[in-house]
């Protein structure tokens, strides 16, 4: 293990490893198939970027997006490492020539995409290579229960009868049970070691905030960053390309992505992003796989995602360098309207199923529990951790929706801890006393079923207690229940809010499926009968500040310094015609304009130096420092440097 620490240094500048990955590595020197489930930011190249480095052969990584082969292929390469890639944006003479160098074993690491990797003629002439293991990236692509499956990955499963006897490895950020298990059906991984990291990202804040005026709510955020660059995800290609026209109108430099643009276009703008030239994307789901930009301080929902999956992928692109970053979503009962609408469109089966992630992601934006806690729960972890240790497997991650809409609900008497990320632990939320409106609505709901021997769905309920005058009400004699009319005292909305609440709080139950109708639980029954106090929350407001405190990994230094090393590094990527954090990432800055290293030993254990970088960049860096250090180097009085000449002679 000496040998992968000491190589882990020279390369990549680190003293230790993340979670697993020395566990991983491990295995994959010692010839196993490796399945691993690593968060966005967990380290998933390393597990087979390092092994490439300490064996003999070339480690063949199959990767769906082009467009970054490139930029992780430099990223090697400026660390020292024979790494090359192979995709349609090559020349023939240039393919040609890479070709030759891989017959001639001059490459540690290639990157191809899987329909190239999987032609016959490409397969035949891999066959003479000395290939020590193939790495297969976005593993989950190769699976139709995942959230992105693509059909040519589907190809991959043939891998395991060209190469029989070269190991594996499957790598993926997210993946339920169910998906793990068919990854390793379709690869045919020979007993593999399985490896589920911890999905807590303890250097994000969650928020959720009222949506209100949403473009200025954004511009604001944006305008109150100047520096940082962020991700704004919207549901539609429209909405996509308005928000990127006015933000770029007030001055900001954003750029759309959506999969309705011209390739070039869309390859153009995400170039442009990684590099720093727009310091904003606004994006459909389409962008973000693969990403590998560790600087990403925000990322802004602008409208309600789909489902908790998702939502835990997109955020998973901030703060992939550790440092402290802010997840942002807007929310507004409008727009669980419009996911509703979408729904609607989809067949019978496949409404079940989104209905059912549709309430639990509401259920999320809506709770006044800690947002952590509630997250991790959904992928069947605890906040904070009880058995599971960071880095450690939960016993099960995988479950349906229908199972975790309940588990995201937290029990009423439940003690929390604060995670000190989340709006909910850094600001509670207020309540007020619900008593009465939770008595109002249970009673409702028992009436309505009661008369009719089955429940009926939340929007009925809620127009029973305004007293709402619909034929279906009149129809089915719902005016003359003794509930009729009883809440007209509150609108339509807060009904709904607290009619949602009171499900979260697990007094009332749905029934799975579209219509979700109501019943009351037995701890509904008891509050009922006994008339339990509840308290309830008070509705998401807009905060007046920025929420803002120190997280786990935020390191503290001189921000004008740390501002003149960032400009430096971006001369320097430019001048390569490199994205910025290839040279040094934004943690690795920090903690140069925090140390202020004089020397090159002691530039040299800064984290993320590795030799290469070392030989390359300390100069410059050094200068920089050095420049800045004595430039604000308090100057001596004439009569101390006196005093000093003097001692130096008596000396």
């Amino acid at each position: 293990m000496m040998q992968s620490l000491l190589a882990l240094k020279k390369y990549f500048g680190y003293d230790a490893f993340r979670p697993l990955q020395r566990e991983i590595i491990e295995d994959s020197l010692a010839g196993r198939d490796v399945f691993a489930l690593l968060p966005t930011g967990g380290g998933k190249s390393l597990c087979f970027q390092l092994p490439a480095l300490l064996r003999d052969g070339v480690t063949i990584v199959v990767s769906p997006l082009i467009a970054l082969m490139k930029d992780q292929v430099d990223a090697l390469r400026t660390s020292g490492i024979a790494a090359t890639f192979l995709n349609s944006t090559l020349a023939g003479n240039e393919a040609r020539e890479r070709l030759r160098g891989l017959d001639r074993n001059q490459f540690r690491l290639l990157y191809v995409a899987p329909e190239r990797l999987m032609m016959e003629n490409f397969l035949g002439r891999a066959l003479n290579w000395n290939i020590a293991r193939i790495a297969i990236d976005e593993a989950h692509c190769i699976s139709e229960w995942g959230h992105d499956f693509r059909p040519e990955y589907r190809e991959l499963k043939k891998l395991r009868t060209h190469f029989p006897d070269i190991p594996i490895m499957a790598l993926t950020a997210t993946a339920t049970e169910r998906v793990r298990d068919d990854i390793i059906k379709q690869l045919k991984l020979r007993r593999p070691r399985c490896y589920v990291a911890s999905f807590n990202r303890p250097n994000l804040i969650y928020r959720v905030v009222a949506k209100s005026s949403a473009y200025q709510q954004v511009l604001d955020f944006i305008r109150a960053r100047p520096n940082e660059s962020g991700i704004v995800y919207c549901t539609s290609r429209k909405s996509t390309d308005a928000l990127a026209e006015k933000l770029t109108k007030d001055g900001m430099k954003a750029r759309p992505y959506h999969a309705g643009m011209e390739s070039r276009e869309r390859t153009r703008n995400q170039e442009a992003f990684l590099r720093d030239d727009a310091r904003v994307i606004t994006a459909t789901i389409a962008f973000g796989m693969g990403i590998n930009k560790p600087n990403v301080r925000f990322v802004i929902h602008y409208d309600l995602p789909k489902n908790i999956e998702g939502y835990y992928q997109e955020t998973g692109r901030a703060g992939r360098d550790g440092l402290p970053s802010e997840c942002v979503l807007l929310f507004s009962v409008g727009d669980v309207v419009k996911q509703r609408r979408f729904i609607e469109e989809k067949s019978e089966s496949e409404q079940h199923i989104a209905h059912e992630q549709l309430r639990t992601m509401i259920a999320y934006a809506e709770t006044r529990h800690c947002r952590r806690a509630t997250l991790l729960r959904y992928f069947g972890e605890t906040w904070p951790p009880a058995s599971v240790e960071a880095g450690v497997s939960p016993a099960s991650a995988g479950h349906s929706a229908a199972d975790t809409a309940a588990a995201i609900a937290p029990a009423m008497e439940r003690r929390e801890v604060s995670c000190n990320g989340c709006d909910n632990c850094l600001e509670p939320r207020e309540t007020f006393d619900g008593t009465i409106a939770t008595q109002k609505f249970l009673s409702c709901v028992h009436r309505v079923q009661a008369k009719h021997g089955f429940g009926f769905g939340l929007n009925h309920i809620v127009e029973v207690l305004i007293g709402g005058t619909n034929d279906t009400i009149k129809k089915r004699g719902h005016d003359q229940l003794s509930t009729f009319g009883i809440g007209a005292d509150l609108k339509r909305e807060q009904w709904q809010r607290i009619g949602r609440e009171l499900l979260r709080l697990g007094l009332v139950e749905a029934a799975p499926g579209k219509f979700a109708t109501l019943s009351v639980t037995e701890a509904g029954m008891m509050a009922l009968r006994k008339r339990t106090p509840i308290a309830l929350t008070k509705p998401i407001e807009t905060p007046a500040k920025k929420v803002r405190i120190p997280l786990a990994g935020e390191i503290e230094c001189n921000e004008e310094l740390f501002e003149r090393l960032r400009a430096l590094r971006r001369k320097i990527a430019d001048e390569r015609d490199v994205p910025a954090y290839i040279i040094f990432s934004d943690a690795t800055l920090r903690e140069m304009a925090r140390a202020c290293p004089q020397t090159k030993s002691e530039f040299a254990q800064i984290a993320g130096v590795g030799q290469q970088k070392l030989k390359e960049f300390a100069e410059s860096f050094l200068a920089e420092i050095g420049d800045y250090v004595n430039a604000n180097s308090p100057v001596k009085s004439a009569e101390e440097q006196s005093q000093q000449i003097s001692v130096g002679q008596l000396l």
